[in-house]
């Protein structure tokens, strides 16, 4: 056989293989011309290009026994077959109206063909309004699936997720208004082709917002798992969270930023100045037990990488933790802080996107079981803005006296208000105003109490139960991969001088 470049592709990383048919062009060219009826085969393969962005590229082969032709297609078919990851059935889920409303379009022209190609099945469904794909999700046999691939931003991720994470719970007779209960884990991987107005935990996970690259990892069949917090108020359930939940600051954007739908992704700006100049801060107590079972820290050079040494070892530590405590892990010390806070934010993720290439955490894990605990302190506007453009540049942006950050397993919130309510509530309507007066005179506000902000979902509670659980998901991913492989040889024998 003979091919007209030279190129390496690993196996893992071939999409499909086809006969081809030679034109006319390329059978009267030079060498081809002396093979009398040359037969051939393309290999479609995946092409890494910069910035983590992945392509369909394709390499076609010559020959002039036609045996020989069959023979190579027939092993590269095998081959392929061997790679017991890929999936062959997907069930997808398209939100038309997210982002731009070109969910519906990035799917038909750039997805489906290449699902074509790599002869997956696929079932689809165009969602008609919220919580349509959670719903569909409790119904559907899923077991005829071998993943979920959502079409739109986080918070059709986000839908999906509760979904799937709810109906394995359901199958398993799972309580999940209980906080403390061992969720069951979901072993149908999650795909997420971008088409939304945020992409974060696409961008945390892959390293790009890119529709062909996310379709691209569904089709080698990628998987990486995903730490989930699942959050409870006074024994319900409210909600899972994957990437950001943010008191304060972020609650406080997201709020406003609802009533503004109709200025689409700019909405997000305008809500973010407005509240910066507001500066509200807020009272109330954090607890949390910290995670003592994980090898980082959120203050290392250690970010979370394909293959990251430290979320196996921090899984296989926390396993082993809980062998030996059995119940007893429940009872660890919680460590308290009570304050006056600009935000609360807690991330299982970096939380990186494309304005913040670093994100909230930059040393944050997908799968280590925990998550990074960062508290805002109250400060002056001026410092505050200090700590937010460290979000879009490389200094360390818990480097301020005004900031602290933990690793957790869990935490708990109580704002002051709430805490306030078990005394006399004309006192408390006195505390509350005067408080805010005193401190804000010249806009004299009496807000006392923010919104959490869940995945870009609000939470009607601000007194909440935190839990992460380690690994409760899987997505197709494979995380962020090294840009250099000197660069990998150096973070693998940094991290092992840290253990």
């Amino acid at each position: 056989c003979v091919c007209t470049e030279n190129c390496f592709v690993p196996t893992s990383e071939i999409i499909a293989v086809e006969e081809a048919e030679l034109n006319k062009k390329q059978r009267n060219g030079g060498k081809w011309q002396k093979m009398g009826k040359p037969h051939a085969f393309t290999v479609y393969y995946v092409k890494k290009a910069r910035n983590h962005r992945w392509r369909c590229s394709d390499v076609t082969f010559w020959c002039a026994d036609e045996h020989l032709c069959n023979q190579w297609i027939q092993a590269l078919k095998e081959l392929l077959e061997m790679q017991k990851s890929r999936p062959k059935q997907l069930l997808v889920y398209i939100n038309p109206y997210g982002g731009k409303r070109q969910g519906k379009r990035i799917y038909e022209q750039k997805v489906a063909p290449l699902f074509s190609l790599a002869s997956i099945s696929t079932d689809v469904v165009i969602t008609e309004h919220a919580n349509h794909a959670k719903d569909n999700l409790f119904e559907v046999n899923i077991n005829k699936y071998d993943g979920v691939v959502c079409v739109g931003g986080d918070g059709m991720f986000s839908e999906v997720m509760h979904g799937l994470i709810g109906r394995m719970q359901k199958d398993s007779g799972i309580d999940q208004n209980n906080p403390k209960a061992p969720l069951v884990q979901c072993n149908i991987r999650i795909g997420i082709i971008p088409a939304g107005s945020t992409d974060c935990i696409c961008y945390s996970t892959i390293g790009i917002s890119d529709p062909v690259t996310s379709a691209l990892h569904i089709i080698v069949g990628d998987c990486q798992p995903l730490d989930v917090c699942s959050v409870h108020h006074n024994s319900t359930f409210l909600k899972y969270c994957v990437s950001l939940l943010g008191y304060g600051f972020y609650g406080d954007i997201l709020k406003d930023s609802e009533k503004k739908r109709w200025m689409g992704p700019m909405r997000y700006d305008y809500s973010g100045f407005k509240t910066f100049l507001t500066h509200h801060y807020y009272e109330g107590t954090i607890s949390f037990q910290p995670a003592k079972h994980t090898l980082g820290s959120p203050r290392d050079k250690y970010t979370c990488r394909t293959g990251c040494y430290i979320c196996k070892r921090s899984e296989q530590q926390l396993a082993q933790q809980q062998k030996q405590c059995g119940l007893k892990h429940e009872e660890e010390e919680w460590k308290v802080i009570k304050g006056k806070f600009l935000a609360i934010n807690a991330v299982n993720m970096s939380c990186a996107c494309p304005r913040s290439p670093k994100g909230l955490s930059p040393a944050a894990h997908l799968a280590d079981g925990s998550a990074d605990l960062i508290l805002v302190r109250k400060c002056s506007r001026f410092d505050f803005l200090r700590y937010l453009v460290r979000h879009t540049n490389q200094d360390d942006q818990f480097d301020f006296s005004f900031v602290d950050v933990h690793r957790v397993k869990s935490f708990q919130f109580t704002s002051k208000l709430s805490e306030d309510n078990e005394s006399n509530v004309t006192d408390v309507g006195k505390k509350r105003f005067g408080h805010f007066c005193r401190d804000h005179p010249a806009c004299c506000c009496n807000i006392a109490n923010s919104t959490w902000n869940c995945d870009g979902e609000t939470l009607e509670s601000s007194a909440i139960e935190v839990r992460v659980h380690c690994q409760l998901m899987k997505l197709f991913a494979r995380g962020i991969e090294e840009t250099c492989k000197d660069e990998a040889a150096y973070r693998q024998s940094s991290v092992e001088q840290l253990l």
